[in-house]
């Protein structure tokens, strides 16, 4: 096991004083068998009321209230987490062969369908064609590899290109563009796997990287795709990779905005936004003490 301090600073800037409505922010780790937090900090200027909840989907989150006016909104996260790398995880080629369609139990059906429900709708019928013509989708295929062929061909097709914009590209602008950001490629993972009747959410936290130890990354995302009995499992399409102990969750969601690190708004004309500025950096601490195992039964 090891320990990772995560310093995730945010800025908006803005040419005259603003006032801030309610701000929803999703920037504590999920903790579980592979990540526990020995503390987090969370600071934001001007000061804001902070409560705490756990939203539908079991995430941590803190909901930031404001009184007063700023020319600047600062949010400043530092974390320190306890990872463990020697838990098990499991691949995608590491499961016993699964046919597709994937067949979920009676028990499972109905919070597997609000999974399978395509987030644009209105691009589904092109969307079903693409995958049809580019995966060949048939009864009997081995359903891992077909979802890694996905993540394979976004990862070897789709140029990545940083975007500080609000919001997703939709699936279809992506592969028009043949470009777009972390987010917007699990976005287009997110729907051909549900076009194709997989159960699969996005998932929105950090990456354990060369840009993350300079200081120099952003957020990160990618999708998870559900398979029975061996629950969520990671594929990242913008490293071409299943997710491992690089991947540091903070939250996941049935749809991409549903975990967005810092949503909310201002009192204010539109043209007094100068923007933001976001920066991620982790740092590896010494060797933790002795925490309690996990009892792998």
């Amino acid at each position: 096991m090891n320990r990772l301090r995560i310093v995730h600073s945010t800025t908006y800037r803005y040419s005259e004083p603003v006032a801030f409505g309610l701000h929803r922010l999703v920037l504590r780790p999920r903790e579980g068998h592979d990540i526990q937090i020995e503390s987090h900090d969370l600071r934001i200027t001007p000061e804001a009321s902070v409560s705490w909840h756990r939203d539908l989907f079991g995430n941590s989150v803190a909901l930031a209230q404001f009184s007063g006016q700023s020319l600047t909104l600062e949010i400043a996260n530092n974390v320190v987490v306890v990872r463990r790398e020697d838990v098990a995880s499991m691949g995608l080629l590491a499961m016993s062969p699964m046919v597709y369609p994937l067949r979920y139990s009676e028990l499972e059906t109905a919070m597997v369908n609000a999974y399978r429900m395509p987030v644009y709708g209105e691009e589904s019928r092109e969307l079903t064609h693409w995958a049809a013509t580019t995966f060949h989708p048939h009864d009997g295929a081995d359903a891992a590899h077909l979802v890694r062929e996905i993540m394979l061909w976004i990862y070897q097709s789709i140029q990545y290109r940083r975007r500080e914009d609000r919001g997703v590209q939709t699936p279809l602008d992506t592969l028009k563009l043949l470009s777009g950001s972390c987010r917007d490629m699990a976005t287009l993972m997110l729907e051909a796997l549900r076009v194709m009747g997989f159960a699969a959410r996005f998932a929105s936290g950090y990456l354990d990287s060369a840009s993350s130890s300079a200081g120099l990354a952003a957020t990160h995302a990618w999708t998870e795709v559900y398979f029975p009995d061996y629950g969520w499992i990671g594929c990242d399409p913008t490293i071409g990779e299943t997710t491992s102990h690089k991947h540091i969750v903070t939250g996941v969601s049935s749809h991409p905005r549903g975990v967005m690190p810092v949503s909310g708004a201002y009192s204010g004309l539109p043209d007094v936004y100068l923007g933001m500025a976001v920066s991620v950096k982790i740092e590896r601490l010494e060797a933790a003490g002795h925490l309690p195992s996990v009892a792998m039964l």
